[in-house]
């Protein structure tokens, strides 16, 4: 699909081009919400609703306007609660709607084709609500994903026997929570880029991921980036412009 000029996938407009990424592109919703429409145009990215302290209908709502203003894009909603999950496909009954309960996602329309390969390992299977929210974002923006559950450092060769098929992704995203250890071994070991996400996962020192984000942010592996604890949505937006680089974007 060709890109407008002046896009994010197409930099290459006018400065008056230019300058209209800055404008426009923002639909009402309500008297509670204000769209970011043309974010997709210029980010290479569309608006995500962020589920955590909407109502269900509001969730449900604007879901539902994505879908009638950017149509070219699946419109996903991430940290849903139970009442999205469980209305979504019979609200949108007349489209593709994927609902993964661990990951606390929706998506609704039909998912674009993959492109490249992101790998999505976690350190243990407590961390996999997040690696999921990751996985499902990866799909919505058309990224291909491979995900490799409980791989970490407690028993090294979990990950040697992965090891692979891991160093052949594009880029590979990293998820552990107690000491977080994970991310910079997987580092040392890749020449894809890797982006580690601290999940609140562990007892008592593990403080809710801070141990954790503290660990991966004094990594000694050089190139290791770090999103905020539980980020699985930020941590593929960007292993998905990763993506989209290498592929000539």
């Amino acid at each position: 699909m060709s890109e407008p000029r002046g896009s994010a996938l197409d930099p290459t407009g006018t400065p008056s081009e230019t300058a209209g990424l800055l404008t426009g592109g923002v639909a009402e919703v309500g008297d509670f919400a204000r769209l970011d429409v043309g974010r997709r145009r210029r980010t290479g990215v569309p608006e995500v609703v962020y589920a955590d302290g909407k109502t269900p209908q509001q969730t449900l709502q604007l879901l539902a306007e994505l879908r009638l203003r950017a149509p070219e894009s699946p419109a996903l909603a991430t940290r849903c609660p139970e009442e999205v999950l469980r209305d979504a496909p019979g609200t949108f009954a007349d489209e593709p709607v994927r609902v993964d309960t661990r990951a606390r996602t929706v998506t609704v329309g039909p998912l674009p084709a993959p492109r490249g390969t992101v790998a999505v390992l976690t350190a243990g299977t407590s961390d996999l609500p997040v690696a999921r929210e990751a996985v499902a974002t990866l799909d919505a923006l058309g990224t291909g994903s491979r995900l490799y559950a409980d791989v970490g450092v407690a028993g090294l060769s979990r990950l040697l026997s992965v090891l692979a098929e891991v160093r052949a992704a594009d880029c590979a995203i990293v998820v552990a929570g107690m000491d977080g250890a994970l991310p910079s071994v997987v580092t040392g070991l890749l020449t894809a880029p890797v982006v580690g996400v601290p999940a609140s996962v562990g007892y008592g020192f593990a403080d809710g991921g801070r141990a954790a984000a503290g660990a991966m942010l004094a990594s000694c592996a050089p190139g290791l980036t770090v999103v905020n604890i539980d980020n699985g949505f930020g941590a593929a937006v960007h292993a998905a412009k990763i993506v989209g680089v290498r592929a000539g974007d």
